[in-house]
């Protein structure tokens, strides 16, 4: 067995190596949305993660420090969008701190149970939240599928290397 370079000399534990290894790891993008009583609310993750068949079950993370935090601490349910190549500005106006991320170009509607759904994604779910677990400064949010369009077209987003990517052939 070989021994893996730079195994005895690794680098502290540090919030800079997690995110330095986690930009070699390439995620998709999607928009998490909910509906506040001033209105919607969205960020872009790309910790969203598969959780269980049965009952379909999924998860993502969101920073206790965000803005869309106190509403989705507070929601029943929330939208899921899978976005495709083509929605990368879509993506950076989500992730982008004080962006008005409803008003124009953003295409969305008022979905089931009142999430917000935006137009045009690869798929989208709404989920009726199911648990918020504290994980450091963020938490994980568990959400039941209720229902959803998987039939969007197109290739999915990527985030790798701090960039936005698409899929190569």
């Amino acid at each position: 067995m070989t021994a893996t370079p730079g195994l005895t000399a690794s680098p502290l534990a540090t919030a800079d190596l997690l995110r330095s290894a986690f930009r070699r790891h390439a995620a998709g993008v999607a928009v998490i949305t909910a509906r506040g009583e001033a209105g919607p609310v969205g960020f872009t993750a790309t910790s969203l993660t598969s959780v269980s068949t049965a009952p379909p079950l999924l998860s993502f993370g969101i920073g206790t420090g965000s803005s869309s935090w106190p509403v989705v601490s507070e929601a029943e349910y929330v939208g899921v969008h899978v976005l495709g190549e083509h929605q990368e500005d879509l993506a950076a106006t989500f992730a982008r701190s004080g962006a008005d991320r409803f008003a124009e170009p953003t295409a969305w509607r008022d979905g089931p149970e009142g999430v917000p759904v935006l137009d045009d994604v690869l798929a989208w779910l709404v989920c009726r939240i199911v648990g918020r677990v504290p994980a450091g400064d963020h938490r994980v949010v568990l959400a039941e599928v209720l229902l959803g369009d998987p039939e969007g077209a197109g290739r999915p987003l990527l985030y790798h290397q701090g960039r936005y990517n698409g899929l190569r052939d």
